[in-house]
């Protein structure tokens, strides 16, 4: 068993996340190398972790990096052969860690295993689904048998280290979202599996930001995935209906932007300068890429 632990690196990113949740979550971790990087640079709960848990490498990032840049770092810091990226929100046993490692190892072709995720009602969630260009949105499905996908959530995988790094560790321009689609995305280019496992169970809290102000929240959501999806559709070179259908709406978003900003009604404001923000961080970046 000892030798099975010492197989899997558990990689944690953190943003805000409240302690007892952080706690909860590395309860079935003792006997784990643990990676966890905080892109809010909370030092209160780096101590109180540590004064819980044996963690391999603790990271507080000086500014919110992003889930991707995070990853990546904490996935060169690994050293183990297999990586379990694993969100706080989610609740997974050992026995079901160990699960996924031997799904890997039997399915030749896997890069990704994955488990079968439930809500805290023990209902089945989505995870398992088709890239987001054909519009067919995740919903939860019982399978059975594990199932090969195009694309998972990004919340718990498995994979090997060699094989991320091979491939080239998550894109750093996507911030938060559609993050998952792109690996996926990369690794079926390169015929390898995507694979749902059946019989390895994880609880998981689907699209819940933890950020507590929530003018703050209201930002962070709908500018990164504004900006992630118009990135992600540009990589594959589909993009040009969102970008147009936001040309048009951008000018509408500065008039009510101002409406909202004259009558205090703050989370408005931070939408729409969100959706302002997020078309034009697009633009340049689309400018420097053609330059």
């Amino acid at each position: 068993m000892n030798t099975l632990y010492n197989k899997i690196t558990i990689i944690i990113i953190l943003y805000e996340e409240k302690e007892q949740l952080v706690l909860k979550c590395l309860e079935n971790f003792k006997n784990f190398k643990i990676i966890i990087v905080d892109n809010s640079n909370d030092l209160a709960l780096k101590k109180q972790v540590e004064k819980n848990y044996k963690i391999f490498k603790y990271v507080l990032n000086e500014k919110n990096y992003g889930y991707s840049k995070a990853a990546n770092q904490a996935i060169k810091l690994s050293d183990t052969e297999f990586i379990l990226m694993f969100q706080a929100d989610g609740i997974i046993d050992q026995k079901d860690i160990f699960k996924l490692l031997d799904a890997h190892k039997k399915y030749e072709n896997s890069f990704i295993v994955s488990p079968t995720l439930f809500d805290k009602e023990q209902n089945v969630s989505a995870n398992s689904g088709n890239f987001p260009e054909k519009y067919l949105y995740k919903t939860p499905i019982v399978i059975d048998g594990d199932i090969c996908a195009e694309t998972v959530l990004g919340s718990i995988i498995m994979f090997k280290r060699e094989d991320i790094i091979d491939i080239g560790l998550y894109d750093e321009n996507l911030f938060l979202y559609f993050l998952d689609d792109d690996l996926c995305k990369r690794i079926r280019d390169k015929k390898k599996a995507v694979i749902q496992v059946e019989d390895a169970r994880a609880i998981h809290e689907h699209g819940q930001i933890k950020v507590r102000n929530s003018i703050k929240r209201t930002f962070l959501r709908h500018f990164n995935f504004t900006f992630d999806e118009l990135y992600y559709f540009y990589k594959i070179k589909n993009h040009e209906r969102l970008i147009n259908e936001l040309s048009n709406k951008v000018p509408k978003y500065f008039l009510k932007l101002l409406l909202n900003l004259i009558i205090l009604r703050l989370n408005r404001v931070a939408y729409f300068l969100s959706k302002i923000m997020a078309f034009y961080k697009f633009k340049k970046i689309v400018k420097k890429n053609i330059i």
